[in-house]
């Protein structure tokens, strides 16, 4: 006989138990119950929605059609008056009364508000739900905030604000933010990740009143007498579980309502979950262990035993572009010691804590990409003797007997979260590849993890390997070349960390096998150091490839391929002239137009070189780097100027990036496209970076490619003015620079970090990375046909003096 079940609220852990009675097909009508006037959403995503990044109904779970579909009622709208247990009836503030068989709380939690004098003032809120969120969606940039409160909520309301350009002060009691997550340091560089954003930071802050006129909140006073005013004060002090109607019902409760390990109240016939829930004098706040309770839960309302299990849990956020770790105990005690790595330059912080030879706390701030692993010896309580010179560095520098992680991933159940941006467990891989999935890219391709920020690469690899035995060998990092066994990330690593910034230092502290490397490892040596150590290190040219030091393409007869640079695809009558009498100067057999815009001199004699080189150069023409591992094009359409669709000046852009970007050695070549709408014409989304103007701005997008393999650009992030857009491609370009593999191109390097990993860096980070971008091109930015014209090969000089005849 069908049963009835009424659950209360509609948070992440109800919906997560729906979804496993509906996957089950148990035999019950549920009725869903929730104050707010929807259903279930992920509420983790708010600031996203917050910010712009996303809309609600991207963060939505479950819709009506969802609802009905399965069959489930839903009472949205209102809220339960009464519980009646003995007569098992639910009241609403409707009036209706529903009867239940089984009842699941799902009440979550309620924003704790400081009792402050004005508290109640109009204008005053929480930051918990989707009104809250639509109510700082209302500010813009004539606006100013105050948010109380330094953990993550509040840091995230904050973020979200300032990005929408409201005048944002932040106000947190304790010395340094997110104290419960990060130590002083690591709070200290997102307190200056924020600042360098915009918002205003006040640590050992304490707030006394809140101060209105005409009923509206005006300001937050503080006890040292300042006044910040504001025209929204939000309050992100913590949150309490929300028991008072379990209270009234008579169920057993204390800081939450108790319940057992099958997640059954004191009432055989009442179960709860989430946020108001008390397990063995625990409460609840991540949702890993509220997706758990909910599986527990769903397996009790069918009958079957299953246990709720605290686990030891990290916390890995990303706060404001910003990424997060932490896990274990981190702070100070006797017999407790640090190991510590800090590059405050680069907002890179990283904390150990060792007892007895095992690591029980980790903060990482800025690069988490090992905090699985550092994790997992927290967690497995790992002796940590025989690697502990190099432990700070992470996996890839451990050496002797390797920690066998194939255990460590085949004993973890399948519940285990393997994908945290993704929400994918264990079983859920073991299934896809049940389903036939075998590689790293099937798995992504079904389940998404490893598919976002690409931290889990290494486990879901691990997974396969477990599940597939020997029909899966995980693939090995290749070393650099046969002078050493360490990778190219190893060794960038290794640069950065140490400081090394020549050539034979990186043989000496890398213990190279050839004393002065190869054909294979000295360009890819040249470039790491010029893109890390632009001040300090010389580029060397005999480290380059054959068509880079005769900056033209050799062709296969033993001839050259000469193409000057035409601006955005712009060319004048007195440049073609130029090309024109080259060609016929110099006997060129073949005079093509290329697909980048511009015109190829082919079969040029390389004893020729450095005079069409001068005879191009005097008519103003720069060499167009068609060899390079470097900018090559920037292909345009003729937007504003002549085409009735054009929506921006595609053309002008066009040039201002080209010749912001000309002479920059990147990874690999790189080529850009503008559009001028989204007929797209100049092909903007099959380069490595592309931009289409629409009406209200430019949609930056990266990753594309149209060669062996042809891939489709994804968007960045779209700006509102071609300022933005040009810092937002110089910061993009640098990012690339700074942490792609030698010969990587941008989707390559995409597929390995991660497209939100790049955005939320470009975020961040933006002023920094241009100014180290500008700072690279005032020394290598220049025309190496003017230099070996005029002989001055050994000196590179900015070209300051580049002009385009074209726009004159």
């Amino acid at each position: 006989m069908t049963q009835k079940l009424i659950v209360i609220g509609a948070g992440m852990a109800t919906g997560r138990m729906l979804e496993a009675l509906v996957e089950a097909k148990a035999d019950y009508h549920i009725t869903l119950i929730n104050g707010e006037p929807r259903g279930n959403y992920n509420r983790i995503m708010l600031s996203p929605v917050l910010s712009g990044e996303k809309t609600y109904a991207e963060i939505v779970t479950h819709d009506d059609a969802w609802y009905a579909d399965n069959g489930i009622a839903t009472r949205f709208g209102c809220f339960v008056d009464t519980v009646d247990r003995a007569a098992k009836t639910v009241t609403l503030t409707t009036g209706e009364t529903l009867d239940y068989d089984k009842l699941v709380f799902g009440t979550g939690s309620t924003p704790f508000m400081i009792p402050l004098p004005g508290h109640d003032l109009d204008g005053v809120i929480a930051y918990r739900d989707l009104e809250d969120t639509e109510k700082m969606m209302g500010l813009g940039p004539d606006n100013t905030c105050v948010v109380i409160g330094g953990g993550l909520l509040g840091l995230e309301a904050a973020a979200g604000m300032a990005a929408r350009g409201v005048d944002v002060t932040v106000v947190h009691i304790m010395g340094h933010l997110m104290e419960r997550q990060l130590d002083e340091a690591a709070g200290y560089l997102l307190r200056k990740a924020l600042i360098d954003k915009g918002i205003t930071v006040k640590c050992s802050a304490n707030s006394k009143e809140i101060l209105g006129k005409d009923g509206h909140v005006r300001a937050l006073l503080l006890d040292d007498g300042t006044e910040l005013p504001c025209d929204l004060l939000v309050m992100a002090v913590g949150i309490r579980p929300n028991v008072k109607l379990a209270q009234e019902a008579g169920l057993a409760v204390g800081r939450g309502i108790h319940v057992d390990d099958q997640m059954l109240t004191s009432d055989a016939d009442v179960l709860a979950v989430g946020e108001c829930v008390e397990h063995n004098g625990a409460i609840f706040g991540l949702v890993a262990p509220l997706y758990d309770q909910a599986k527990v839960a769903a397996k009790t309302l069918m009958g079957e035993t299953d246990a709720f299990v605290q686990k030891e849990l990290s916390t890995k956020l990303k706060v404001t572009g910003c990424d997060l770790f932490s896990a274990g105990d981190f702070a100070d005690g006797e017999g407790r010691e640090d190991i510590v790595f800090r590059d405050p330059a680069r907002g890179v912080y990283r904390r150990l804590v060792v007892q007895n030879n095992v690591v029980i706390g980790a903060v990482m701030y800025g690069d988490t990409a090992d905090s699985n692993w550092f994790f997992g010896l927290i967690r497995d309580k790992t002796d940590i003797a025989d690697m502990r010179d190099t432990l700070i560095f992470g996996p890839a520098y451990q050496g002797g007997t390797p920690l066998d992680p194939l255990a460590a991933v085949a004993a973890l159940p399948r519940d285990a979260e393997i994908c945290g941006c993704n929400g994918i467990c264990k079983g859920q891989i073991e299934d896809a590849i049940a389903a036939g999935a075998s590689d790293l890219g099937a798995i992504k391709a079904t389940t998404k993890a490893s598919a976002s920020c690409g931290t889990c690469t290494g486990l879901v690899e691990q997974v396969l390997a477990v599940t597939l035995g020997d029909e899966f060998v995980i693939p090995a990092a290749a070393s650099m070349c046969g002078c050493t066994d360490m990778t190219h990330e190893d060794v960038r690593r290794m640069i950065k960390s140490q400081r090394l910034t020549s050539m034979p230092a990186v043989w000496q502290e890398c213990g190279w096998k050839t004393p002065d490397g190869c054909h294979v490892c000295r360009p890819a040596l040249n470039f790491y150091l010029l893109a890390d150590w632009p001040l300090e290190y010389k580029d060397d040219p005999q480290s380059r490839f054959i068509n880079e030091r005769k900056h033209a393409n050799i062709q296969k007869d033993g001839t050259y391929s000469v193409v000057p640079r035409m601006w955005g695809g712009i060319t004048t009558p007195k440049e073609l002239r130029a090309i024109a009498d080259a060609a016929d100067k110099y006997m060129v057999p073949t005079v093509k137009v290329t697909g980048g815009q511009r015109i190829d001199l082919l079969g040029v004699r390389g004893e020729d070189l450095p005079a069409i080189w001068k005879d191009l150069n005097d008519a103003g023409m720069v060499s167009g780097y068609a060899y390079s591992k470097g900018l090559r094009t920037v292909k345009t359409c003729v937007g504003t100027d002549h085409c009735r669709f054009g929506t921006q000046d595609s053309t002008g852009l066009g040039i201002k990036l080209e010749q912001t970007l000309h002479g920059a050695w990147t990874p690999h070549k790189l080529k850009l496209g503008v559009s001028g709408c989204p007929r797209n014409c100049a092909e903007a989304t099959c380069k490595d970076i592309g931009v289409v103007c629409v009406d209200s701005g430019y949609q930056i997008s990266i990753g594309g490619a149209a060669g062996m393999d042809v891939k489709e650009t994804e968007l960045l992030m779209q700006v509102g003015t071609e300022d933005d857009a040009i810092l937002t491609i110089k910061a993009v370009t640098q990012l690339y620079r700074e942490n792609a593999k030698y010969l990587d191109r941008i989707y390559k390097w995409m597929a390995k970090v991660g497209l939100e990993w790049i955005k939320e860096r470009v975020e961040a980070d933006r002023d920094a990375l241009v100014e180290r971008f500008e700072l690279s091109q005032t020394i290598y930015r220049h025309d190496p046909w003017a230099d070996h014209v005029a002989k001055q090969t050994e000196r590179y000089q900015p070209l300051a003096n580049l002009t385009l005849e074209a726009a004159e």
